[in-house]
This record gives C-alpha cells, structure tokens and sequence, in this order.
C-alpha cells in the first residue's frame, strides 16, 4: 500500500493535465449542449411543422443512438467524408449534441411551464417576441430549468470518461495508467472514483449557487449560508421557517 500511495503522489502532476481534460469536455460540452438545447427547446414549441419536425427528429435521433457510436463516428468515419476533428473537439461536439437533446427536453418543459398568463401580459405590453422571451418568460423558466441541469450536468461529467477510447487523456486515463503502475485494481479505481466526485461536488455545488441566483432575480429565493451552500441542501427562508401554523391547523 506505501508503494501504491507513492506512486499515486508522483503522478499527481498528470492528474492535473487529465482533470484540466476533462474540465475542457465538461464545459465545452455543457455550453454547446445549452445553446443546442435552448434552440431545438423552442424550435420544438413553434407552430410551424418546417421547424418543429426537424427539431423533433434531430432531438429524438440523438436521444435514441449512443453516446459511445457517436464518438466514434465522429472520430473515426467522419475523417472519410475529408472533415478530420482533433480529439478533444470530437468529445466536445459529441457531448453538446448528445446531452443537448437530452436538455432540449427540459427546456421545452420548462418554457410550457411558465404561466400563460405571462405571455399575454407581455404581448398586452406590445413586446416583440424575442423581447418578451428575454425579458419575462426565460428568466422564468431558467430558474426552473437549473435543477434538471445540474443532474444532467453531472452525467455529462461522468459521460466524458468515454472519450478514453478516442485517445484523450483525461481522469479515466489516468486512472488506467495508474492501475498499470500499481498493479492494483482496488486502490487505482477507488482513486479514480474519488477525483470524479469532487468533480461532480463542485459542479454542484456550482449550479446551487446559479439556481439561488436566479430565484433571488425573480424574488423568490434568499442568500444561503455558507453551510447551506457546502450541504447541498435547500436555503432556508427565514420569512416562511419563522412561521408558525395556527392552533386548529389554521381553520378558519
């Protein structure tokens, strides 16, 4: 065991070349997801079927096909038609597309979500229609949408060690690397596991942070406490925990 630790400590500095790997297809694959997401989301809600069909069946093919097919026909027939994509591009573009469909589905719902009344209003308001999606209904349906994301978020995360079989060094890598070393199962894939927890934590903890934001935009929410904000817990609001029920269960 003093042999495996120490050789876990001298490949600590590749652990931080293959964390920053995996960052890149995290980040880079969650922001194209929200874009893909945020497009097919509305583009599944429009009354026209030239646009609502395409959406639909873009949503539905990367839905239903796997993750590990799509980057290897990225990687591997897409070089046939004469496009050749580095390795960590073709993670990227295969994690946009494939978790992008997936939140294109949570976007959808959480835009029929928000009260019809708030359409009306802002059409009685004589906005255009990018204004009042802007303006009133995203703002809305982003603090609904950031609790669905964040779980997908975490997939994405977990998804991303696939990219080893496409060459890319990143925390699954390393964790094969180190099993080689060491000769030992147990302790490199306990490793392994560990550093794509704290991964996950701290993405999560991210979007906690995000989701409190955007309820305190709308009014809703309040400043968690540094402890709230470590547990993972829903903050606490003072105004409703201070509140006690009537005798007789508030009957009139």
């Amino acid at each position: 065991m003093t042999d495996d630790i120490q050789e876990l400590i001298d490949r600590l500095p590749a652990l931080g070349d293959a964390v920053l790997v995996t960052l890149e297809m995290t980040l880079g694959g969650a922001l194209l997801a929200i874009v893909i997401a945020v497009v097919l989301g509305f583009g599944s809600r429009t009354q026209s079927l030239w646009v609502r069909g395409p959406s639909r069946v873009i949503v539905e093919f990367f839905r239903g096909t796997s993750l590990v097919v799509q980057l290897f026909w990225l990687f591997y027939v897409l070089p046939v038609f004469g496009f050749k994509m580095e390795a960590l591009a073709v993670a990227i573009v295969a994690l946009g597309l494939n978790y992008g469909a997936y939140a294109s589905e949570v976007v959808r719902g959480s835009i029929a979500s928000v009260p019809q009344g708030q359409w009306e209003a802002a059409t009685a308001l004589n906005m255009t229609w990018f204004h009042k999606v802007r303006r009133v209904i995203f703002p809305q349906a982003w603090a609904l949408m950031i609790p669905m994301l964040a779980n997908l978020l975490i997939q994405l995360v977990k998804g991303s060690a696939l990219a080893y079989y496409i060459t890319l060094q990143d925390v699954n890598f390393w964790t094969v690397e180190l099993r080689r070393a060491t000769a030992d199962t147990f302790f490199s894939y306990t490793a392994g596991l560990i550093v794509y927890f704290i991964i996950a934590y701290l993405l999560t903890w991210g979007m906690n942070i995000l989701e409190e934001r955007a309820k305190r935009r709308l009014g809703r929410g309040t400043r968690p406490t540094l402890r709230e904000t470590f547990s993972l817990k829903p903050p606490t609001n003072p105004r409703l925990a201070n509140t006690q029920m009537p005798a007789g269960g508030g009957a009139a």
